[in-house]
């Protein structure tokens, strides 16, 4: 049994030295009698005065113990990780409310589609380090680099297009990966973009961002989402696909650049083989750590010092008083 706060037992005499140097209170009206009369208290009111002070005295020490935390530590539990660490950087701007991905024979929007196996993605995860970035005008951190994959998911099930701005910074969403990726090891440090832009917003060039990536050894995949079509089909209607606006070369050089790849996501399948792939190109680092988790004993300090606390309460006033005014 330890303490957290061991400094909360310098307040044990506390009570006292209230007691011993608060100023006294101001004399009342007295009655004045012509003759010395000893008014002495019974014993019985003497027990009752020193049962009264231990008992508040054993009241304020549960409490003071309470204050400092007491501590049991548990049995040690392993905590299998890989050494990884992987940011996803998720485009969120207008563009990606265009339905042209397809699953089977379902067609979806570009960030219903990056969301639903993304989310599958991160749950897999299980033992690395994820992060999440939505980028659209700017580029946010929504969630901090974690073990807990499941926040992560969830985090990624609530994003909603346009939550960043409508426009696209990539160059920023990259610089904001590597700030958060810069303090892990070297070889853990991974972003994975997901796009269907140019960029068209943001303070950072991509290509002037994927050199401090480099530099600070963060590998980069890029996935260019959006059909490849050249047309669509929009109420019979044969449409210029948007897609155009996809800047390949761009993404490619990033990925190069840092020692990543590119990948192309016209549908759902080329989405989901694209984080196959990237499972596959990045090595595991397995190993394992002790948590020694604190079991914390203050509940039952406090709980007692409470008890104690009612005990000291006029129980017979406030019953002869309730029973006068019935």
């Amino acid at each position: 049994m330890s303490f957290a706060w061991p400094w909360m037992f310098a307040l044990l005499p506390l009570p006292w030295l209230v007691w011993k140097f608060m100023p006294s209170a101001a004399p009342g009206a007295a009655l004045r009698l012509p003759q010395h009369i000893a008014l002495a208290r019974s014993p019985a009111a003497k027990g009752s005065l020193r049962w009264r002070v231990m008992v508040a005295a054993l009241a304020w020490l549960s409490l003071v113990c309470a204050a400092a935390r007491p501590q049991q530590p548990a049995p040690p539990q392993a905590l299998a990780h890989t050494g990884r660490a992987m940011m996803l950087a998720v485009d969120c701007s207008g563009s990606m409310a265009i339905e042209d991905m397809r699953f089977g024979n379902l067609a979806v929007s570009r960030f219903a589609a990056v969301k639903a196996i993304a989310q599958r993605f991160v749950e897999k995860r299980s033992g690395d380090d994820v992060g999440l970035i939505l980028f659209g005008t700017q580029a946010y951190l929504l969630t901090p680099m974690t073990f807990d994959v499941d926040a992560v998911a969830t985090q990624m099930a609530g994003a909603a297009i346009g939550l960043a701005g409508r426009e696209t910074a990539i160059g920023d969403a990259i610089v904001l990966a590597v700030k958060h990726l810069d303090a892990l090891p070297v070889r853990a440090r991974v972003l994975v973009l997901l796009t269907d832009g140019v960029n068209t917003a943001g303070k950072v060039a991509p290509l002037d961002a994927a050199k401090l990536a480099k530099a600070a050894g963060v590998r980069i995949y890029t996935i260019g989402v959006g059909s490849d079509a050249q047309t669509l089909n929009v109420f019979g209607m044969q449409l210029p696909a948007p897609d155009d606006e996809l800047d390949v070369q761009a993404l490619t050089r990033i990925a190069r650049e840092t020692g990543g790849r590119f990948f192309r996501a016209a549908d759902g399948g080329q989405l989901s083989a694209a984080y196959r792939a990237i499972d596959a190109l990045e090595p595991l680092a397995r190993g394992e750590s002790l948590l020694r988790p604190d079991h914390e004993w203050y509940p039952w300090p406090l709980a007692f010092a409470l008890l104690l606390g009612c005990t000291l309460l006029p129980w017979r006033t406030l019953v002869s008083r309730r029973t006068v005014a019935a």
